[in-house]
């Protein structure tokens, strides 16, 4: 097999290489530290920002892909964990830790038929109890082995003084639960479908997985398109005033009064249409899929800054009245530095927040727009195609509940430790809160 990068696995490995930097260059600003303190001083938001790096870890993982020998076919570090579940698929339906198909078919013996439920092909009955024990021993092992090396390496640096008052005890047990957990679900799926299957036998826990990839590069990479365009026409829309000001207020008041859902639908179709007359762009659907995923960001950035924009703009009319701001245009600073030394530290407070509040508004965009779709291709797994497809399975009899409910799970417990995490950025960074 050889390593190979599809658009948004380069995008996103810059980007975490860029948070590193930035997180190393900004920790030498003793303010910096302290404020990052005062955040994780929260057990609300140590917990949150854990459950946020554990998607991260699992996006990154499905971000590196690789080339089988003599095939065209692409898989992640992520496939290959479960390729227990890729290749043995089921037949069709099955409950959550079921050992038969959901749905009864036909048999007809000795000239008699009859309805029942067919035994799963790939699925071992064990003892689930002992499996939790080991499951749950195995977890623990882990947990101590990760506990142990972060203590040791505080120590290494000399960092207990510095994070004095860092909820260190409920960042251990979150993680030590949140390893025990998947411990055991990824132990029992070599035995059982633990979160069913879906209409075609695929396992529902390796695609709610998988979907974790499309919605935090969703609420990700859209941000480095819309960051920039808010901040610099926001910023100098608040400073410059004038023509600049009428100008970009022309610029989102526009884009605002066309209605999102319908721009993104018409630019995601006329996508597909180039890409439906050009199919030799791509070597394989999933270079296919991420094209259109990439698209779909690019979409959303453009369609999504004007809310920070017109925020910054109200915030930097005001910063720019202020005594000292005034100062410095007496004593003939140049623009830039105002903006570089006054304007955006005033200003990060606000970004911070809509950062992570955006995020969590593109993870539920993304699957509206797959559930009406005009979102990620249909071959890419997703939280919107998996509530898309559900949404007939819901009015079956006996009802197919758990890949919607798989979804939802996912995603609102994204979406809740983005919201507690920004809340917790709210109270601390917002300088109102500090006077």
């Amino acid at each position: 097999m050889s390593l190979t990068f599809l658009w948004t696995d380069i995008m996103v490995w810059i980007l975490v290489v860029a948070l590193i930097a930035w997180g190393r260059v900004v920790s030498r600003s003793p303010q910096v530290k302290k404020q990052w303190t005062a955040i994780f001083k929260s057990s609300v938001a140590m917990i949150s920002a854990l459950v946020l790096l554990v998607y991260l870890l699992f996006a990154l993982l499905d971000s590196v892909h690789f080339h089988k020998a003599k095939s065209s076919e692409m898989v992640s570090l992520l496939d290959m964990a479960f390729e227990h579940r890729i290749e043995n698929t089921e037949r069709t339906y099955s409950a959550p830790f079921a050992t038969v198909e959901y749905v009864k078919s036909i048999v007809i013996e000795d000239g008699l038929s009859s309805q029942v439920n067919l035994p799963l092909k790939y699925v071992e009955e064990v003892s689930i109890v002992n499996e939790t024990f080991f499951a749950i021993l195995l977890g623990l092992l882990i947990s101590i082995l990760l506990i142990g090396l972060h203590t040791l390496w505080r120590k290494r640096k000399k960092r207990q003084e510095a994070s004095e008052g860092i909820s260190w005890n409920t960042a251990y047990l979150t993680l030590t639960v949140i390893v025990v957990l998947f411990t055991w679900l990824y132990m029992l799926s070599f035995h059982y479908h633990v979160l069913g299957t879906d209409k075609v036998g695929g396992d529902v826990l390796y695609q709610s997985l998988k979907s974790i990839r499309t919605g935090v590069l969703i609420g990700i990479l859209t941000t480095l398109v819309t960051l920039p365009l808010a901040i610099f026409l926001g910023i100098s829309a608040g400073l410059f005033r004038g023509w600049i000001d009428d100008v970009i207020q022309y610029i989102y008041t526009t884009l605002n009064s066309i209605p999102g859902v319908l721009l993104i639908a018409a630019a995601v179709l006329l996508m597909q249409v180039i890409m439906d007359n050009n199919p030799q762009w791509f070597e394989t659907t999933q270079e296919r899929s991420d094209v259109r995923l990439l698209f779909l960001v690019l979409i959303l950035g453009i369609t999504s800054w004007t809310g920070l924009c017109r925020l910054l703009r109200a915030e930097t009319l005001k910063i720019s009245q202020v005594e000292y701001v005034t100062a410095a245009k007496a004593f003939g600073v140049s623009k830039m530095s105002i903006i570089r030394k006054h304007i955006i530290p005033n200003l990060m407070h606000i970004i911070l927040i809509s950062i992570v509040l955006d995020f969590s508004g593109l993870v539920l965009t993304e699957a509206v727009l797959s559930y009406v779709g005009v979102g990620v291709d249909p071959t890419m797994h997703s939280w919107g195609n998996m509530i898309n497809q559900a949404r007939l399975e819901m009015a079956r009899e006996p009802m197919v509940w758990w890949s919607l409910f798989s979804a939802f799970v996912f995603m609102f417990i994204l979406v809740l430790a983005a919201n507690l995490f920004s809340d917790r950025i709210q109270t601390v960074l917002d300088p109102r809160n500090n006077s």
